[in-house]
């Protein structure tokens, strides 16, 4: 892990334990990389239960309930406010978690529109009955946008629990 990444994931660790918070992630565009680094810090397994890993628009319905609807023409699409928000829902409805972030993401170089150009990444997260989203747009090439995903879920996540 960077030193970065690290930080945010000790102090992230160390807020979520102080509450007794257990926590899941519900991952398209990182492909894994926020559960991959909250599992790097030996001893996880207290507040750390499950990643979704949802690439594909039938995965985020099949395990995390977002609804079918939203993948429709008319409908907001796999980067949207609501999908974000659904899938953060179902990542706790679906773990034994309290809180959970979500990410779903144009990582690029590919797949950007006018209205969702390469860099635009909605991230949700939710702690109960409380949820939020934000949208992104970061720069930079396929693995800078991922990263700066990472680090935007981490620090939201870390801001969410102190």
């Amino acid at each position: 892990l960077s030193e970065p990444v690290a930080k945010l994931v000790i102090n992230l660790a160390e807020a979520l334990l102080s509450k007794r918070l257990i926590m899941a992630t519900a991952e398209s565009c990182t492909g894994g990389w926020i559960a991959q680094s909250l599992t790097a810090l030996a001893g996880s397994s207290r507040w750390f239960d499950t990643g979704f890993v949802t690439y594909s628009n039938d995965a985020k319905h099949n395990l995390l309930e977002v609804p079918d609807s939203y993948f429709d023409f008319d409908g907001p699409g796999a980067v949207s406010e609501e999908t974000v928000l659904a899938m953060a829902q179902g990542a706790v409805s679906k773990s034994r978690a309290n809180v959970a972030v979500a990410v779903s993401g144009v990582a690029g170089p590919d797949g950007g529109t006018d209205e969702k150009p390469v860099g635009t990444v909605w991230i949700a997260w939710q702690w109960e009955d409380k949820s939020f989203a934000r949208c992104f747009q970061f720069s930079g090439d396929r693995e800078a946008v991922r990263y700066a995903t990472l680090v935007a879920a981490l620090e939201g996540s870390l801001a969410l629990v102190v």
